[in-house]
């Protein structure tokens, strides 16, 4: 474990930026079967009834669009930290994984070249402020679409289903998200769903203040046996798992959700854009973009799941 902690810690957080061009579901769905292959019409997002609805796609231009074609990059708010999603490469350098693709194929499609991108790797707590004060065009960063974030941010439709689920030391007597927790320390990311989740229902888990900026933080104190647990996405859990075999999933995911792109409240150009973008990515059976995304990055970890979520839209 002490070699996998070493490997993680020398991951650190980007000051500033990386540019690749300058070198620089269906609701009802489980986690496997990840929706269905059509679009679903939903209520307004104003009832939040289905937060993961969004505005109907177009090609179309306006404002946001337009701003990202003049400054001739698309800068995006990523993680460099999560393994499989978007993580820096030790060997190359280079950003990859499952978000980064997605990253890349939005960029392809406003300004016909998938390497026309900034990087800003920027922590959990800080996405929402990073759209907010425009230093991103978008956030594609495992972003969870739920109630809350609507106020401040817009999303797309979802581009994969996650849950919630517990990571710990294969040896450890916790069981899942149950009464097993009680007493031990959990640790989650600042400004995620699974803080609230704790929050609601924390089964006796100490975990107010073992709260970290970056969710992979929290993967290093369960190594250094500073927490005995983590609670995060299981997408995310299951990439930490491929990092250091000393630790497993735990229980089943207790929850149902999904990531979206997000971006400033009011871009809904690009929001239509995005959801152009993710028809796209997502036809062609398993020969779609983010099919052959699936099986590159998160088959090993994640297996069995057939298809991408069907996107939901609001019906104005």
């Amino acid at each position: 474990m002490a070699a996998a902690c070493a490997l993680t810690a020398a991951v650190t957080l980007l000051p500033l930026s990386h540019s690749s061009g300058d070198g620089d579901s269906d609701g009802s769905d489980t986690v496997a079967g990840q929706g269905v292959g059509r679009a679903v019409t939903a209520q307004r997002a104003d009832t939040c009834d289905t937060p993961e609805a969004s505005l109907t796609p177009s090609g179309a231009e306006g404002p946001a669009i337009e701003k990202i074609k003049e400054r001739g990059k698309l800068i995006a708010g990523v993680d460099q930290n999560s393994f499989r999603w978007g993580y820096r490469n030790p060997a190359t350098g280079d950003l990859e994984g499952f978000d980064i693709d997605l990253v890349r194929a939005v960029a392809e499609s406003i300004l016909g070249d998938p390497d026309k991108v900034i990087y800003r790797a920027i922590p959990t707590n800080q996405r929402i402020l990073a759209l907010q004060e425009e230093k991103v065009d978008v956030v594609v960063r495992t972003m969870t679409v739920n109630c809350t974030r609507l106020k401040d941010v817009a999303f797309s439709t979802a581009y994969f289903q996650a849950g919630q689920q517990v990571l710990a030391p294969k040896e450890s007597p916790i069981t899942g998200y149950d009464d097993s927790l009680a007493g031990k320390k959990v640790c989650t990311a600042k400004g995620s769903t699974a803080f609230d989740a704790l929050v609601k229902k924390s089964y006796g888990a100490d975990f107010k203040d073992r709260t970290v900026s970056n969710q992979l933080d929290c993967l290093v104190r369960l190594q250094l046996g500073e927490v005995d647990a983590v609670v995060t996405d299981n997408a995310l859990a299951a990439g930490q798992a491929a990092q250091d075999p000393a630790v497993e999933l735990k229980g089943e995911p207790f929850t149902q959700e999904y990531y979206g792109i997000a971006t400033k409240l009011g871009s809904d150009d690009l929001v239509r854009r995005l959801n152009q973008v993710l028809v796209d990515y997502r036809e062609g059976g398993d020969g779609s973009p983010w099919m052959q995304a699936y099986a590159k990055w998160l088959k090993d970890d994640l297996p069995g799941i057939t298809k991408p979520p069907a996107p939901k839209y609001r019906d104005n």
